[in-house]
């Protein structure tokens, strides 16, 4: 999503890309990026396009990580974040991923086809030649498990991210040898295309078994948990792992069982962890790593603009910025404090100070559900007067409330001072971490004293709810509907801060049920009404995404998406000559 990644949501956006300077060494600027991104803006999909015969056979292509990876297991609640779902992308078998358009795509190098074949069935053909690397065919028996795991039903302690709509699953049953599935569904499901999707791959049933007895929700949940804390030892992708060292580096090496039409051409893959954003240049400039995708911030787009032979590309997708609030903390499960505390935030004066520094086009996003290239935007903010940084007007919130001390030191109707809260952001995060002290400095004019913190670890942080207010972006797929479902629902472990409101559940879960799109569209935007009213999260901004590359690098591109630029590795190489 990273940030935390939306596992059961993603857009039917465009891309569109951002004017920032965008490459070094005498490559140019455009409003997409310059030198080998020069026409990402008109071809989203095939800039920085290198034919397999123009790459050399061999060589390693090192790419930076902002994070650790903590956890393996992408559908679970803490190992669902950015970099641990881009480092497995090579690995996993998926039906759908989202291309950099941020159109859902047919994974064809597994599926032959994917259909709704009426309102609640699904039919998947799986390719004959889809195997994991021990031999053993990805099958009906792999949708069956991955199935469950996200079914209460059917286990109910797999903490996952959020089940995405697999709780509406009847039945999943297999023919063809297994190269048939057909999907029952207990009713219509918006978003059928998420499942089995790149936020939620297929991991393998017959390793799991291994784990326990899968008829059971012991033996589910002890094959799930397996695959959190397991290092992969399996792959069905164009890669497999070579060798994991916590905290440095993922090493992948091409798969000699790999089946499908591209052939990697690299020798090696390496994935290093450098939490310290302000290192990744340095690193870059180094020959360290030839692949960057870093949060942007002023300094490192300014620094990549510096290096010779790098190119750059900003483009603005389904990811997003906001502040959240922990409702388990006593004080905060109080609505008129929430509301007045992101009255108080002055969303222009955020960007003006983070973003908008190196990208003039940023705005406000007003919007939970969708983002401005998708269907169905529409602005549920301004009305609540959120984010605009009228002063006045929290404190009016405040005192209407029955709040005294407002001002100077904050005191709850109920005679309790409001104690200190701690605001946390991601380690080595500029952009984060100024958008933490500048909350500190909104609360502080209504009384409030805010502390700011960082975390290493943002998947744990989460889920543990060791927090007060956080900052950081979800990164949504094409499928709001599933994943409205994933983020705000009561009982989504995604909720992180716990957020209940009965009304909006009932608008998303209809929504997502609905074989009536505008009807589900008009739903969820109800929804978003009632939630931007309660004053859970404060969407800020869409967040851009920045990738760097080495000019001698083909075939990487931005993908403002979950699926990040890791989406096509098997096509990844050095230009030939190079």
């Amino acid at each position: 999503m990273r940030s935390k990644r939306a596992v059961a949501a993603a857009g039917l956006a465009a891309v569109t890309a951002l004017v920032v300077a965008a490459c070094g060494g005498g490559g140019g600027t455009t409003a997409s990026g310059g030198g080998v991104y020069g026409d990402c803006k008109t071809d989203p999909n095939t800039c920085n396009s290198v034919a397999a015969d123009q790459l050399q056979q061999g060589g390693q292509v090192t790419i930076a990580s902002e994070k650790n990876i903590d956890n393996w297991n992408v559908i679970s609640s803490e190992g669902n974040t950015d970099w641990t779902a881009y480092a497995m992308k090579p690995l996993m078998p998926y039906v759908f991923y989202t291309a950099p358009d941020l159109k859902s795509t047919l994974n064809t190098d597994v599926m032959d086809s994917a259909e709704l074949t009426n309102p609640t069935t699904v039919t998947y053909k799986i390719k004959q030649a889809a195997t994991w690397d021990d031999g053993t065919p990805v099958s009906a028996d792999d949708f069956i498990f991955n199935w469950k795991t996200q079914a209460p039903a059917y286990c109910p302690d797999c903490e996952t991210a959020g089940n995405g709509g697999f709780d509406q699953i009847a039945n999943v049953v297999g023919s063809d040898g297994g190269k048939t599935v057909t999907l029952t569904l207990s009713k219509p499901y918006t978003d059928w295309q998420s499942f089995f999707g790149s936020a939620a791959p297929l991991y393998p049933a017959h390793i799991a078994a291994q784990q326990g007895d899968l008829s059971t929700p012991a033996g589910l949940k002890a094959g799930f948990d397996y695959f959190s804390k397991t290092v992969p030892n399996y792959t069905a992708g164009p890669f497999k792992v070579e060798n994991w060292q916590d905290n440095v580096a993922l090493t992948l090496v091409p798969n000699p069982k790999w089946y499908g039409a591209t052939k990697p051409k690299l020798d090696r893959l390496v994935v290093r962890v450098i939490t310290d954003a302000t290192q990744e240049p340095i690193a870059l400039q180094n020959n360290e790593v030839q692949v960057l995708f870093p949060q942007p911030q002023v300094d490192i787009v300014q620094q990549l603009a510096s290096i010779p032979n790098v190119s750059q590309n900003q483009a603005q997708g389904l990811s997003w910025e906001h502040y959240d609030f922990n409702l388990v903390n006593p004080f905060l499960k109080d609505k008129a404090l929430r509301q007045a505390l992101f009255t108080a935030v002055n969303r222009q004066d955020v960007i003006a100070k983070t973003v908008g520094q190196f990208n003039p086009d940023i705005k406000p996003l007003d919007n939970h559900m969708f983002v401005p290239e998708q269907e169905g935007y529409q602005d549920n903010i301004a009305s609540t007067g959120q984010g605009t940084g009228d002063i006045e007007k929290a404190k009016q919130i405040l005192t209407t409330a029955g709040y005294t001390g407002v001002g100077t030191a904050l005191v709850a109707p109920n005679g309790q001072a409001v104690p200190p809260l701690r605001i946390k952001y991601t380690t080595g995060n500029a952009v984060r971490q100024n958008e933490c002290e500048l909350f500190a400095g909104y609360a502080k004019q209504l009384g409030v004293t805010v502390e700011v913190s960082t975390t290493d670890s943002l998947g744990t942080t989460l889920g543990s709810g060791d927090y007060d207010v956080i900052v950081f972006g979800w990164i949504m797929s094409p499928f709001p509907f599933g994943g409205a479902q994933q983020l705000w629902l009561s009982t989504s472990a995604s909720n992180y801060g716990k957020y209940v409101n009965p009304q909006v559940d009932q608008l998303i879960n209809d929504a997502a049920s609905s074989s009536d799109r505008a009807a589900a569209t008009q739903q969820l935007n109800q929804a978003d009404k009632i939630m931007s009213d309660d004053a859970y999260v404060l969407p800020l901004y869409q967040k851009p995404t920045l990738v760097a590359t080495q000019n001698t690098i083909g075939n990487i591109r931005n993908n403002a998406s979950l699926d990040g630029p890791t989406y096509n590795t098997a096509e990844w190489g050095i230009r030939s000559g190079s």
